[in-house]
């Protein structure tokens, strides 16, 4: 049997990494990483605009997956103010230019989830995921091995796209 190890998802699998807050977590990942401009990198946040940011999701399904992030804690899209939901179509528009410019995607898949019933990781803070694609992407690991094979570390695919904003 192949094994192949992944050692940075424990912490979330374990529940110990703050991306499973609820809507009145104190803790919730998404307020934390935008608290401290000066670990933007650290963080893997590509671009800071005024009511929303976007940052690579750490556990991607593809390389150059991105989170668009409001700035406003709320667990509800229809709960967020128009200007945060105007900026974020906004910036998925800017994500899926600079994700073709970057990967020459042949297509792309936007997406949120709202609720733990709609299989929300983060349930407490709405975030858009914005995912390039490519035809036959999905292959034998993906459907067969219930794995994903990304070939590029998150370091890399932030250089790639820091400053495509």
């Amino acid at each position: 049997m192949d094994r192949l190890w992944t050692p940075w998802r424990y912490h979330y699998l374990a529940g110990e990494s703050g991306e499973k807050c609820e809507a009145s977590d104190p803790d919730c990942i998404f307020c934390t990483l935008q608290q401290d401009q000066s670990k933007d990198k650290q963080h893997f946040i590509l671009h800071r605009a005024k009511f929303n940011y976007v940052v690579l999701n750490i556990y991607p399904y593809t390389s150059g997956h991105l989170l668009i992030v409001p700035y406003q804690h709320t667990a509800e899209l229809d709960a967020a103010t128009r200007d945060t939901t105007d900026e974020l179509m906004e910036l998925a528009k800017k994500s899926q230019t600079a994700l073709r410019a970057t990967y020459n995607a042949q297509g792309f898949n936007l997406g949120m989830n709202l609720g733990r019933a709609a299989g929300a990781g983060v349930a407490g803070h709405i975030h858009l995921h914005v995912m390039p694609r490519w035809a036959g992407d999905a292959n034998f690991m993906t459907t067969v091995g219930e794995t994903r094979v990304l070939p590029e570390d998150l370091s890399t695919t932030y250089s790639r796209l820091l400053g495509k904003f």
